[in-house]
């Protein structure tokens, strides 16, 4: 089976990257799970009063298996909270709980990236797997074949870039409502927003990664190449 070695020198440091702030997430999240908020409450609690607070009467929040799995839909404006979350009285739940709250705050305010993400997922799912087919072929036959997957999977770096807009903005959101209603203190705001922060990481890390990936593409389609070889 054919490697290239040039492969390690773009994937390493997303792979790198992608592991430590995975690590970092997990611990921090880990971390704040075992401190309480003086509030008293869950997290489903404290995203169903950052809703009200903001004027959003029409989500609804329900529980989803798994761990960290916690997402909002805009397609049912659904707030779906892993165990730990829905039902933890920590700041780490609170604050992943209100995170995705953020984002129903945003579907309710048309904020403009989290539209243009939405409205990306399709096109991204058919484009990223097409291109994993047509790359392979494209070393197997040609590097014109190459750089057509190369196209289409710069759809799913575009994804990524237009993701950290998004969740950073949803955790802005979170942490000013995390005070003004009254969900947690200025002193605990400040932990719970360390696991958002953590959890940014890996976003960033997913778009260096796939920015990397496209660049590798790139390359072995001799995009880069200065002259024929």
């Amino acid at each position: 089976m054919f490697f290239d070695p040039v492969y390690l020198v773009f994937a390493l440091p997303g792979l790198v990257l992608a592991l430590a702030a995975s690590f970092y997430t997990k611990f921090t999240f880990s971390k704040y799970s075992k401190v309480g908020v003086s509030s008293g409450l869950s997290g489903a609690e404290a995203a169903k009063r950052m809703l009200q607070v903001s004027g959003i009467y029409d989500v609804k929040i329900e529980t989803v298996s798994g761990f960290m799995t916690d997402h909002y839909d805009p397609t049912s404006k659904t707030l779906r909270l892993s165990p730990d979350v829905f039902s933890g009285t920590s700041l780490s739940s609170v604050g992943v709980a209100c995170h995705e709250a953020g984002h129903a705050v945003q579907h309710a305010r048309a904020y403009g990236p989290l539209k243009l993400r939405t409205a990306m997922v399709p096109l991204t799912n058919i484009c990223s797997t097409m291109s994993y087919f047509i790359i392979f072929l494209g070393f197997v036959m040609s590097k014109e074949l190459i750089l057509i997957g190369a196209i289409l999977f710069s759809a799913a770096v575009l994804f990524s870039i237009v993701t950290l807009p998004v969740e950073w903005n949803a955790s802005a959101r979170a942490k000013e409502l995390l005070v003004t209603a009254g969900i947690v203190t200025p002193m605990e705001a400040n932990m719970s927003g360390a696991v958002l922060n953590a959890a940014f990481l890996t976003y960033v890390a997913a778009a260096v990664s796939a920015l990397l990936t496209l660049l590798y593409y790139l390359l072995r389609a001799g995009v880069f190449n200065s002259r024929d070889e």
